[in-house]
């Protein structure tokens, strides 16, 4: 009996897996890489205030310093000025806000020329990413901080005598303004930050620009008060256009009418400014 063979047939090789792993990284798109890489800057800007509470203290202590300073010893002389029945304490808090975030905007300028001098600027010029990125989220951090000041500064005034008026929208609105005042002022103290070399000249030069602007405005008395050949740069500047539109949001007093919009085509004017020439002095100040 012969002996027979039983072939099976063989069995199909298993395919390999594939091991290969896409690294490409997903596109957000040009504005949402910028918008991603400001937040993670800005993140990383505010992981160094508790490091630093000596200098948060000394930013939210001077315009509290300002508020009382104003409501107990001048509140009398200003009080004196307003029209019957409007409060002095309303008509100094608001001014005192809006100074506050002003002198706010020379933080960016300080922490930008601090970045130079430590060379922090220089890595991040390595890194790929935009460079209104770098400037952004320094503006946005400073901005964070100045919300935190401005609360704390209502707050005081609402415990010296601050009393608004002003619905729902209008607080929206009054938000909205400040908001704004406080991104346009960051750039422009961006523009200083990259303009002047150290930060000792940031630190005189900067708050003597800024200084005028505020002082020579309705913040802290009616311009009407004032001598005539200041009388018409104090009505119409746009610091006190942003101070009378928020007052009279807030409080009523002055009426708005058209100041809101004057006011806002002021800030994005400065913007459309301000912004480009930052990036444009960025990036001359990283080939010197």
């Amino acid at each position: 009996m012969s002996e027979q063979t039983l072939t099976l047939p063989a069995a199909p090789m298993a395919q390999p897996r594939s091991t290969t792993v896409d690294l490409k990284p997903v596109s957000r798109g040009k504005l949402g890489d910028v918008l991603i890489d400001s937040l993670v800057l800005a993140h990383r800007s505010l992981l160094r205030v508790p490091r630093q509470l000596d200098w948060l203290i000394g930013v939210t202590v001077m315009p509290l310093m300002f508020l009382l300073m104003f409501r107990y010893i001048f509140g009398g002389t200003v009080q004196a000025t307003m029209p019957a029945g409007e409060n002095a304490v309303n008509y100094l808090v608001v001014g005192i806000v809006l100074q506050g975030i002003v002198f706010g905007g020379m933080n960016t300028a300080l922490g930008l020329a601090t970045d130079a001098k430590e060379g922090l600027m220089d890595r991040f010029r390595s890194l790929p990413m935009s460079r209104v990125s770098v400037l952004l989220g320094r503006v946005l951090a400073d901005m964070a901080i100045a919300v935190f000041v401005t609360t704390i500064t209502l707050l005081v005034g609402l415990l010296v005598g601050f009393r608004p008026t002003g619905d729902f929208m209008n607080w929206l609105a009054a938000i909205g303004m400040l908001l704004l005042v406080a991104f346009a002022m960051s750039w422009v103290g961006a523009a200083v930050g990259l303009w002047l070399k150290t930060i000792e000249a940031v630190n005189s030069i900067g708050f003597s620009l800024i200084m005028p602007l505020t002082f020579v405005s309705s913040a802290f008395t009616r311009p009407e008060f004032m001598p005539s050949w200041l009388q018409g740069f104090a009505k119409n500047q746009p610091f006190t256009l942003a101070v009378d539109t928020t007052r009279g949001l807030l409080t009523g007093y002055p009426e708005v009418g058209n100041k809101g919009w004057i006011a806002v085509a002021w800030l994005v004017g400065t913007l459309v400014v301000m912004i480009p020439l930052s990036v444009w002095l960025f990036e001359r100040r990283a080939k010197s």
